[in-house]
């Protein structure tokens, strides 16, 4: 199937007299005839449900749905973006481990990793997303577990150059994982650049509704893990709190995902919910459409925030006056987003007014849905940030983040017209 008709049909093919839309399955656990059935299922001898935390058939519908849509081999959900990106390291990674990141993240990611993941003795080098394979290849440590960034960088824009730094990760036998969630599937398939392993915030477009909140893991099977054993004893070595079982001999090119959910699941929750799962497969149905609908509206803004004499800079990669979009014409030729950042002439003084004038554009913390929203991420979402950290994350102080919605464009621009006159 092509990605359109996987966006509405993916994952789910009913049966003679079964539901045409996935069923809710709305329970925490499942009933089995005998004891030996159930052994046998928390042995990891047998597939099947016995608990949503683990596994539940209505997520697992919809993260076949995702993996489908990116080209994968397994995937599984989260209860959101965060504990996507979090279960997906610490999967491979643990204490006294070291990670190689771009410094173009997400300000909760960045957090994440520089903060929290670094109590656990997990520790991280950010560079900048333009690096130099040579560049990159210098910040590995003989302890680096893998290499991580995201493919369209949240607020900065900027566009990962996917394949050098899947080449650099491969070529010290380690796996690439980064996170989709701006561009999703249907701008841009990271496996088929070389990245391994592919997040989701499926908050954001693919739910596109601003209803769930949600993540997702899938792993493109062609990492051998096997291959550089001694890199990864949690997944080539037997799992005592399994029984011993050895994930990449048991479960081959699942291996990765199977633990993931066998061991990180199990052990710290964030699954995801049942009714979320619904609610998000549903936004998958018209991703296709909405998703160029953001991106034609928002080429349009970007063009006409530039043209102001008012505006003072505008990041969006569809312009051709971005230094992204060599980039983006290659990795994400339809499109990249609906996203832009721009600051205005007055700096953020101007900017709060601005954003505090406008009535049809939203002050909100969300982004990538259908309505269009706005926000200041160094006093919104980076305000935890220094401004060093700031910098290398590609955000100064003056940027708004405002992210276009699928609504008429003509009333999104005199929205801004108005705003900006007052």
């Amino acid at each position: 199937m092509k990605l359109d008709t996987i966006c509405v049909q993916g994952g789910w093919q009913p049966k003679n007299g079964e539901p045409r839309m996935p069923p809710i399955v709305q329970s925490t656990t499942f009933k089995y005839a005998s004891s030996d059935e159930m052994a046998k299922l928390f042995a990891l001898e047998k597939a099947g449900y016995f608990y949503t935390r683990l596994q539940n058939p209505t997520n697992d519908i919809v993260a076949a749905k995702i993996t489908q849509l990116e080209g994968g081999y397994a995937g599984m959900l989260t209860s959101s973006g965060q504990s996507a990106n979090f279960f997906a390291v610490f999967n491979i990674a643990g204490a006294g481990d070291h990670v190689v990141a771009s410094s173009a993240l997400y300000g909760g990611t960045s957090n994440l990793f520089t903060v929290t993941m670094a109590k656990m003795g997990i520790s991280f080098t950010l560079l900048p997303p333009h690096s130099s394979e040579e560049e990159i290849a210098a910040a590995i440590r003989p302890n680096t577990k893998c290499l991580f960034g995201e493919v369209l960088s949240n607020p900065s824009l900027d566009v990962l150059d996917i394949e050098a730094w899947a080449h650099c990760a491969h070529a010290h036998g380690l796996p690439l994982i980064v996170d989709n969630t701006f561009p999703t599937p249907i701008n841009c398939r990271p496996i088929a650049f070389g990245a391994d392993i592919v997040t989701h915030s499926t908050t954001k477009y693919m739910d596109g509704h601003a209803v769930q909140v949600g993540g997702a893991i899938v792993d493109s099977g062609n990492f051998d893990w096997m291959a550089h054993k001694e890199k990864f004893p949690g997944l080539c070595e037997p799992d005592e709190s399994y029984h011993g079982v050895v994930y990449t001999e048991r479960f081959g090119k699942g291996a990765y995902i199977l633990k993931c959910v066998a061991q990180m699941m199990r052990d710290l929750g964030s699954c995801a919910a049942p009714m979320n799962a619904f609610f998000l497969n549903m936004g998958l149905e018209s991703l296709h459409l909405r998703v160029a609908r953001h991106c034609s509206n928002a080429q349009r803004i970007a063009e006409f925030l530039e043209s102001l004499p008012e505006v003072s800079w505008v990041n969006y990669p569809g312009l051709a006056s971005s230094p992204q979009h060599a980039l983006a014409q290659k990795y994400l030729p339809k499109g990249s987003s609906g996203v832009i950042s721009f600051g205005l002439k007055g700096g953020r003084a101007r900017a709060v007014r601005f954003m505090d004038a406008l009535r049809l554009v939203a002050i909100a913390t969300h982004v990538a849905d259908a309505r269009t929203c706005i926000l200041h991420p160094a006093s919104h979402t980076h305000q935890q940030l220094t401004d060093e950290q700031l910098a290398a994350a590609g955000v100064p102080p003056d940027m708004i983040r405002l992210s276009i919605g699928i609504e008429d464009c003509d009333d999104l621009i005199d929205d801004l017209k108005q705003a900006l006159n007052a």
